[in-house]
């Protein structure tokens, strides 16, 4: 708020100075080229006045119909037409106003005609004068789209330490670690080639979340491998207490998404519905497209969502910090969602909606998951 009453004095500072100094030029000017009269102050004011507002209904205008995201063979069209209509109406308003001056004060144009010559002349100086409000106003505009866009990877990187910083504390933390080890210890006598797997589910696991800082997206395909990582080594930990079903499309392989996003919520499921009930439980993981462009992902598991506020982890898994990812990365195109399902009772579902965008990495992750029967599969 305060920020945006900041830009809007600096607009309207910028507009009160700009044609305050036209209107005195226009004066000067008068005063050299011409003869001196006491008219000259209120009909510079008309003139000053008259283009203030104009321009500033050029603005509604344009920031209305979103010309300043326009390519420049789009705008300058645009801006021709423009400024060639307020160009002749404001010297019709000019003229309008500037003869009920005239006549008000007693002083009609003496008989002669009207100066058609005269207020083209006006006409073509107000024109050029437009250009270079508009050349004024779109680069302060394209500089501050320079700074904002600036700000925002900045937020972005900022929010991407900052999941970091959660995963390894969330996800990798100590105690997780403690209860990996120990289980494939015990492996390591009664099935040693198991227990060579779950050490490559855990060293997998590990490089992924400590290269979180050199990647802004990921492919789901590579999200998912890293969630059957953590899936299979919570398996050793809880045994039949977890069972779980991998249902994704083929077609949703390719969506980008921050790194960790989906194993956040799958480590939310398991640490909230089905870690603390003693039969256990299932999760679901569902990856489908719900429209040609958009691609949902649902993870589904028992249990109640009560969240809390005011516990320092209410959300398990950082959901404020995954929503400000999102919203950086893809704007409104992109949502989170957490609640208790209407349809299953006893059941929470987390709901993740991404805009379907062919990355750069979709060639070289296309072949991660091992084949399509995997990424739709099964385990208890």
């Amino acid at each position: 708020m305060r920020l945006l009453s900041s830009r809007r004095r600096l607009y309207w500072t910028l507009q009160a100075v700009g044609w305050t100094l036209y209107g005195v030029l226009g004066g000067v000017l008068a005063v050299i080229f011409g003869k001196y009269s006491s008219l000259i102050i209120p009909i510079e004011v008309i003139v000053a006045g008259t283009l203030l507002g104009f321009s500033h209904l050029l603005r509604g205008y344009v920031r209305r119909h979103g010309w300043t995201r326009l390519p420049l063979t789009a705008l300058l069209p645009r801006l021709f037409v423009a400024h060639l209509g307020i160009a002749v109406a404001s010297q019709v308003v000019i003229g309008l106003l500037v003869t009920a001056l005239l006549f008000a004060i007693h002083s009609p144009n003496h008989g002669k005609g009207f100066p058609w010559l005269q207020y083209v002349g006006y006409a073509a100086n107000t024109f050029f004068v437009l250009w270079l409000w508009s050349a004024a106003y779109f680069s302060l505009h394209f500089f501050d789209s320079l700074q904002q866009a600036e700000i925002d990877k900045w937020k972005l990187a900022a929010a991407v330490r900052d999941a970091e910083m959660r995963t390894l504390k969330a996800q990798i933390n100590p105690h997780f670690l403690f209860n990996g080890l120990n289980n494939i210890r015990a492996l390591v006598l009664e099935n040693p080639t198991r227990a060579r797997e779950m050490m490559t589910h855990l060293s997998d696991l590990l490089r992924y979340s400590l290269q979180l800082n050199t990647r802004e997206q990921v492919p789901l395909a590579r999200e998912l491998e890293i969630v059957a990582h953590y899936l299979t080594l919570e398996s050793l930990q809880l045994e039949e207490r977890l069972h779980y079903i991998l249902d994704v499309a083929p077609a949703a392989l390719e969506v980008m998404l921050p790194p960790m996003t989906l194993q956040l919520l799958v480590e939310n499921a398991i640490k909230h519905g089905i870690a603390p009930r003693p039969g256990g439980g299932g999760v679901h993981l569902s990856a489908q497209l719900e429209t040609p462009e958009q691609v949902l992902i649902t993870v589904r598991n028992p249990g109640r969502y009560q969240p809390n506020p005011t516990a320092p982890d209410h959300t398990g898994v950082g959901l404020p910090n995954a929503h400000e990812r999102l919203q950086l990365l893809f704007g409104p195109a992109a949502s989170l969602r957490i609640s208790n399902d209407a349809r299953q009772p006893d059941t929470v579902t987390a709901e993740l909606r991404l805009p379907l965008l062919a990355g750069p990495e979709k060639q070289k992750e296309k072949n991660v998951m091992p084949s399509a029967a995997e990424a739709s599969r099964s385990h208890r």
